[in-house]
């Protein structure tokens, strides 16, 4: 049964180490940071000054890892280590310096190293200023695949009673994929849905239009991913398909002539970031649906890319899914 109670029980079981760049400039990742180490849920690093840090929270940040980039013992290693990442791209030596400084490329660098094995970032930085290191340090998982996102909805309402938690992706990273990159990312999130949840993905490739009820170039785009999906893998999958007839049996039964997951879709792949992300901020604030997320996929290690809206549990849950997949 997938819960937070669960998320959280089995990411206090693995204890990683979660490295949050953002210590000194954001009070919520702060005040997450300090439940995370309190309930012991996950082993916290926070990157910025000691003796600032340790002046403003005083016995509440005791047992967690401080490293100040610019005095820190492996900094030069992590230099070294930019620099022969990315000198093929043309970065020079004195600017790796100088770039390895930054929170985010410092702790990006800190879980490539293995001094880390996970980092959540993005409550005060923007999502591209983020996901811009992970792609150039860590780098996907599958080279020949792309690197995208999912958000997790669930909740007490009938239709989670029914289809049991819901992913839904891309979200916040490819802004108009290829049919080639939509079955990536149903492949990816249906990957992830049976890591997390330990159930069979039922995937939903998203439209405003069902088997051909209307026309277009961004429909053929989606049913040209199902076929392409469909001959990859041997999950269940329905598309194109509009969001009504994916997730309720009623409307699946008037709209949907024959149908592989009989509206109980618990995979939803948006056909583009317009869609994908309006969608679960609408789910997030319209709703009354909890949610987790964003969550990358596809990366060699861990790193996740919050919201600038997200709440101390937001990070909470993203710091314990992010212990999961380390």
């Amino acid at each position: 049964m997938f819960s937070e109670k669960q998320i959280l029980k089995l990411a206090k079981q693995r204890q990683k180490s979660i490295v949050f760049p953002e210590a000194s400039f954001s009070n919520v990742v702060m005040e997450a940071a300090m439940d995370l180490n309190k309930k012991k849920i996950v082993k916290v690093i926070l990157l910025g000054d000691e003796s600032a840090l340790v002046l403003r929270y005083k016995e509440k940040i005791k047992g967690m890892t401080i490293i100040n980039p610019k005095t820190s013992d492996v900094y030069e290693d992590l230099v070294n280590l930019l620099y022969e990442k990315r000198k093929e791209k043309g970065l020079k030596l004195e600017e790796a310096k100088k770039l390895a400084l930054d929170p985010i490329y410092f702790g990006t660098l800190l879980v490539e190293a293995g001094f880390a094995d996970g980092m959540v970032a993005g409550a005060a930085t923007t999502s591209a200023d983020v996901i811009r290191p992970a792609l150039q340090i860590i780098k996907s998982k599958a080279s020949d695949e792309i690197v995208s996102s999912f958000m997790i909805f669930y909740g007490k309402g009938e239709i989670f009673k029914e289809n049991g938690p819901i992913f839904g992706a891309d979200i916040s990273l490819n802004v108009n994929p290829s049919s080639e990159q939509l079955a990536q990312i149903a492949k990816q999130t249906a990957e992830s849905y049976k890591t997390f949840v330990k159930d069979e993905p039922k995937i939903a490739m998203l439209s405003y239009s069902t088997f051909g009820s209307g026309k277009g170039e961004q429909t053929e785009k989606v049913k040209t991913a199902t076929a392409i999906l469909k001959q990859k893998t041997k999950f269940l999958v329905d598309g194109e398909i509009q969001l009504d007839a994916a997730i309720c049996p009623r409307v699946s039964k008037i709209k949907v002539q024959s149908s592989n997951i009989l509206g109980r879709a618990n995979v939803l792949i948006f056909p583009d970031l317009n869609s994908g992300n309006i969608c679960y901020k609408a789910i997030q604030y319209f709703g009354r649906v909890k949610t987790i997320g964003p969550i990358l996929q596809n990366l060699n290690k861990p790193v996740n890319d919050l919201s600038r809206g997200a709440t101390k549990k937001d990070v909470v849950l993203v710091a314990a899914i992010t212990a999961l997949q380390a």
